[in-house]
């Protein structure tokens, strides 16, 4: 069937916000819940294209076991978990309550999702979520389709109610112009501050276009300190085919990844501006500053510069990094002037491309 993306989204959407209009719910509350549902709309897209594949190998009493379906990268769905089944329960049954036990079941055959999936739709009218499920049901899209929905709402959620500054989000414009320069065709990619996990997906995406396949090609490591982001990142990577090894941590005091010199890839959307970190925190027992450090520590109260130094520290010899920043750390002075000359002096910047956004 052909599908208006734009238009199919914005009615979903509208749906989702009843959510807001009639409960004394916040966006943030049921943001999860709802994204989660688009997932498993994707999670059953990916389940039957592969059931169907497996079913000509395990015939008669042969079953395939959920590790077959991980092997061909789907996540496997006990039956009273895939949208088919909940959409065909009657109206007297509870959705939310069978939503509950749908997303128990998937994390139990699933453990890489263990913490993603929400377990939260008790507080949501049962008419909302049928409503929801209807709409999402009759969909037969590819993957990359569902990718751009899943998108599209969390744009909505982040521009109209949730983190400020795109801290959890990033315009796919911004991020698609930084994986066409830095061309992550190969090897580790780290982003410090991951949010959601757009630069990963549009990532996966750059390796597609050419051909190869992204879980041989690259690896994804992100750091993010809010937990619910966190989860969301982990849940757009699980619409998208993609795994990673995804850390909650705050990246100005904790390197749960021991990034120094370990990747091919940085790309960022650091939070700009961030004042009152604790420079404390920023040296080892013996007052000397910590190696993702080496490039210096600000003069000013602006971590601006302390993101630049994070991400040359965590490149190996051959590596690129492409980030965005607020404008005025191209012309800070004083300390700020001296780390960007020791990166030019050290051959550490090879281009400097600027776009102005806004």
């Amino acid at each position: 069937m052909s599908v208006d993306l734009q238009d199919l989204s914005r009615r979903l959407f509208k749906t989702a916000e009843q959510l807001w209009t009639n409960t004394s719910l916040r966006p943030d509350q049921y943001a999860q819940p709802v994204l989660a549902l688009i997932a498993l709309r994707q999670m059953e897209t990916q389940f039957d294209a592969v059931h169907a594949e497996l079913s000509k190998t395990f015939k008669g009493r042969l079953k395939a076991t959920p590790p077959d379906y991980h092997g061909h990268g789907a996540i496997f769905l006990p039956h009273h978990a895939r949208l088919s089944y909940l959409i065909s329960l009657p109206e007297t049954e509870n959705m939310a309550e069978a939503l509950n036990e749908a997303m128990k079941a998937i994390t139990e055959h699933n453990p890489d999702l263990a913490g993603v999936l929400p377990q939260g739709y008790g507080s949501l009218p049962n008419s909302v979520l049928r409503e929801l499920l209807r709409l999402l049901q009759p969909l037969k899209i590819t993957g990359d389709a569902y990718g751009l929905i899943f998108e599209y709402f969390m744009g909505e959620f982040a521009s109209a109610f949730m983190q400020k500054g795109g801290e959890y989000f990033t315009p796919s414009s911004i991020v698609k112009l930084i994986v066409e320069v830095i061309e992550p065709y190969h090897g580790k990619i780290f982003d410090p501050a991951c949010g959601s996990g757009g630069m990963f997906v549009h990532s996966a995406e750059f390796v597609r276009r050419h051909h190869k396949t992204p879980s041989r090609e690259i690896s994804v490591y992100g750091v993010e300190k809010m937990s619910d982001t966190r989860k969301l990142c982990r849940l757009n990577l699980a619409v998208h085919g993609l795994s990673g090894d995804i850390r909650e941590a705050n990246s100005y005091y904790e390197d749960p990844h021991n990034m120094v010199g370990k990747f091919d890839y940085v790309m960022a959307n650091p939070p700009f501006n961030q004042s009152e970190v604790d420079r404390g925190k920023l040296v080892n027992e013996a007052g000397q500053v910590e190696p993702r450090f080496a490039l210096g520590i600000p003069s000013v109260n602006n971590a601006n510069y302390l993101w630049i130094g994070l991400f040359a520290a965590a490149l190996n010899e051959r590596g690129r990094a492409g980030f965005v920043m607020a404008n005025s750390a191209s012309d800070a002075g004083n300390a700020e002037r001296e780390m960007r000359k020791k990166l030019v002096e050290t051959g550490a910047v090879d281009v400097r491309a600027m776009a102005e956004i806004g």
